[in-house]
C-alpha cells in the first residue's frame, strides 16, 4: 500500500491472483456464466460444477441482454465465497455515478477485485422495454472513476477514501468490425483510460485478428494491457447462421460454416472448431488468453479446455 498527503492507502502490486498470472506471462483462461433468475444462493452454486479446475476466473454479467438476474456484485460475492476468481461486469445502463462509485467500493469490500467496464445492452434488446435507462457514463468514463478510486484513493468529488479499493480494471474490444485503424484506436482509448485487460468479441476469423494484433504490437499496446480473446462454440451450420445475423461485429468465415454443414456430427466439429481456433489464437504474438464463451454449451468446457492444453490444476483464489 501507498499513501500520500491527504490521501487513503492506494493498493500498490496486483489486485487479484488473474491479474498476478497474467504478470507471470501465463496464458490465462477465462468464460462467463449468467447469474440465475433467483433469489436462492444454492441455485447458483448448483451451476459451479463444470466450471472449476478448468479456468483462472469466471465473468459474471451484469444483466446480459437488457434482462434482469441476480445481480452481478452478489453472484461474483457467491464465487469469491465458493473459492473461486471472479470477473465482475459493470455497466453504465442502469447507474449513475453516485450508485457506480458505491458499487466498486463494496466489491473490493467483498473480496471482488477484477472489474469488466461495459456501456450495457440497450434496453430495448431485453424483456423490460418500459424501464428507463441512465448512461451518465460511458465505458471510458466508467474506465476513468474506477482509476480515481483505485489508483487515486478519493470519489470523483475529491472526498479522499479511508481505504482505496483494489481493483485490476478491464474493458471489451471488439477487432472485427469496420476498419482495423478504427479498432486499434478505441482500443487504445481504452487503454489510456486506465484498462489494464480486455476481453474481445468473438474471433472466428483468425487472419483478422492477426492484422488486428499486429498495429497493437506496433504501438505497444500489448505491453500496457493484457489482451483475452474471444472464442465461441458453434454447434450447427444454423447457430452460425444466426450469430452472422443477431451479434455486431462478429464474422465468421464460409468455410468454417461448410465444414458444419458437412459434418455427420455438428457439435463434435464445432468443440474441433473451437480447438483449433484457440491454438492459432494462442500463437499469435502479443495475445495473453482467450476468453470462452460457450453459454448453454457449458458442458463441453472440461473437454475444450483440455484438449486444447489449457486444463487449471485450480481456479481457487490465492
Amino acid at each position: 500500500m501507498t499513501e500520500g498527503a491527504g490521501q487513503s492507502a492506494v493498493p500498490s502490486g496486483p489486485a487479484s491472483l488473474l491479474e498476478r498470472r497474467l504478470a507471470a506471462g501465463a496464458f490465462v483462461v477465462t468464460t462467463e456464466m449468467v447469474p440465475p433468475d433467483s433469489a436462492d444462493a444454492d441455485d447458483f452454486r448448483s451451476l459451479l460444477a463444470p466450471y472449476r479446475g478448468c479456468v483462472d476466473a469466471i465473468n459474471v454479467p451484469d444483466g446480459p441482454g437488457a434482462n434482469c438476474h441476480m445481480s452481478s456484485l452478489a453472484a461474483a460475492a457467491l464465487l469469491v465465497r465458493e473459492g473461486l476468481q471472479p470477473v465482475m461486469q459493470l455497466c453504465c445502463r442502469d447507474r449513475n455515478l453516485i450508485a457506480i462509485q458505491a458499487e466498486l467500493l463494496g466489491a473490493a469490500a467483498l473480496g471482488v477485485h477484477n472489474l469488466l467496464c461495459l456501456r450495457g445492452d440497450d434496453i430495448a434488446n431485453g424483456d423490460h422495454g418500459w424501464a428507463q435507462p441512465v448512461f451518465e457514463l460511458d465505458s471510458l468514463a466508467l474506465i476513468r472513476t474506477a482509476v480515481t478510486l483505485s489508483r487515486e484513493g478519493r470519489l470523483c468529488s475529491g472526498r479522499p477514501l479511508a481505504a482505496a479499493p483494489a481493483l485490476f480494471i478491464g474493458a471489451a474490444v471488439d477487432p472485427f468490425s469496420g476498419p482495423v485503424e478504427a479498432c486499434v484506436g478505441n482500443f487504445a482509448g481504452k487503454v489510456a483510460a486506465g484498462a489494464r485487460f480486455v476481453q474481445s468479441q468473438y474471433c472466428f476469423d483468425v487472419a483478422r485478428l492477426e492484422a488486428f494484433m499486429q498495429q497493437v504490437r506496433d504501438q505497444g499496446l500489448h505491453e500496457r494491457c493484457a489482451i483475452l480473446v474471444g472464442v465461441g462454440l458453434l454447434p450447427s451450420a444454423r447457430a452460425a447462421g444466426w450469430m452472422r445475423g443477431h451479434i455486431p461485429g462478429v464474422h465468421i468465415p464460409d468455410g468454417l460454416v461448410h465444414r458444419l454443414e458437412q459434418s455427420r456430427d455438428p457439435p463434435a466439429t464445432g468443440v474441433a472448431i473451437c480447438i483449433e481456433l484457440i491454438e492459432r489464437i494462442r500463437a499469435v504474438p502479443g495475445v495473453s488468453g482467450v476468453h470462452l464463451m460457450l453459454h448453454r454449451h457449458v458442458q463441453r468446457l472440461a473437454e475444450i479446455t483440455q484438449r486444447a492444453g489449457l486444463s487449471r490444476p485450480a481456479s481457487r483464489m490465492d
